[in-house]
């Protein structure tokens, strides 16, 4: 966790919605100099704040509307802070709450250095990740329509199918519709079948599109992802765009737990009480190595042994979140590094 210690003689909380915005300026000293609705438009807010520009910070939390104010504040050249949702209970736990108490606390935790932050992507590049993640929110869907034609096989005992459903071919090959004898089940199998279908083409449109249209500004990072087996342009491309600046990483610890690598534990008067969080952290990220790991146990029969170890004692699941933690962690000096993923070092380590 990260927070925000810069001084400045004004600090703006922005309680911001998708049409309307609630601003709290407080100075240095802690008293309210501005606190307003206004509706979310930047003439406006930037009419607002004017009197308090020489030195103002402008706060607000990581939510869906936050990416025409940090674009506009950073046009504008106005300091901008991202505060970290998840972490700023602060605001959730008091015992009233609306949109002019919410922008106060949120003033009152920049001013007092104690508002956790988050990353705020910046533009131009990050238009690049959103497609890359709304390409992965599509293959996830593909993947539960298949899973649910699996489900209903087994509900009505069917034998197992022969061949992969994720390929059109096989589709096409087994009638899985004419395996179900009532009509509606057919019919069901039949929409699950035509949605796949339809993604199928839209998933392959999109892989077309990013493999072609996306210019990739940092061909050095992009290239040494590539160089892990495995690891193909698409792919590469959401690790590229999913970690963006690995700089921003001071330790390979930190890289980790941004990914969801690692399960930081709880402790209290010298015992551990649980675990921490699974939801904070980049869950793209996380789907990413989770990717990279089947991938690279597909090409490497050291992965296979490795894995196999690791599940006597901890079992599949923990033994390829190892094989994750393990791959993060060489991703992230391979980078710091700017050195190709070596397969030898890697087993080494």
């Amino acid at each position: 966790m990260r927070f925000y210690k810069k001084s400045h003689a004004f600090y703006c909380g922005v309680d911001l919605h998708a049409r309307t915005m609630y601003l709290c300026i407080l100075d240095s000293a802690g008293a309210v100099v501005l606190h307003q609705n206004l509706p979310s438009d930047p003439k406006r807010f930037l009419s607002a704040i004017a009197p308090f520009r020489s030195d103002l910070v402008v706060c607000c939390e990581c939510l869906f509307a936050w990416y025409w104010l940090a674009d506009l504040c950073a046009k504008e050249q106005i300091p901008f802070v991202l505060g970290h949702a998840l972490y700023m209970k602060a605001i959730h736990g008091g015992k009233s709450k609306n949109d002019k108490i919410d922008s106060e606390k949120i003033a009152s935790l920049l001013r007092g250095g104690n508002l956790p932050m988050a990353y705020p992507y910046p533009q131009g590049q990050r238009e690049t990740r959103d497609l890359l993640r709304r390409r992965g929110y599509l293959v996830h869907k593909r993947a539960a329509l298949v899973a649910h034609i699996q489900i209903t096989n087994a509900q009505y005992n069917q034998p197992p199918f022969e061949k992969k459903l994720i390929y059109a071919k096989n589709r096409e090959e087994m009638q899985v519709a004419d395996r179900f004898q009532n009509p509606h089940v057919q019919k069901s199998i039949a929409a699950d079948l035509a949605v796949v279908d339809c993604l199928d083409e839209v998933i392959g449109d999109l892989e077309l599109y990013l493999e072609k249209a996306v210019k990739v500004e940092d061909s050095q990072t992009y290239h040494q992802l590539r160089s892990i087996p495995g690891v193909g342009k698409i792919l590469a491309l959401t690790l590229l765009y999913e970690i963006h600046d690995i700089k921003r990483f001071e330790t390979v610890g930190d890289f980790i737990s941004y990914a969801r690598l690692v399960r930081p534990s709880h402790e209290s008067a010298g015992k551990k009480t649980g675990n921490g969080p699974k939801k904070i952290g980049n869950a793209h990220l996380r789907w990413a190595f989770g990717e990279a790991v089947c991938l690279l146990l597909r090409e490497s029969d050291v992965a296979k042994r490795f894995v196999a170890r690791k599940e006597q004692k901890h079992g599949k699941a923990k033994a390829l979140g190892l094989l994750a933690a393990k791959l993060g962690r060489a991703v992230y000096w391979m980078l710091r590094k700017g050195k190709a993923f070596d397969v030898v070092k890697f087993w080494n380590s």
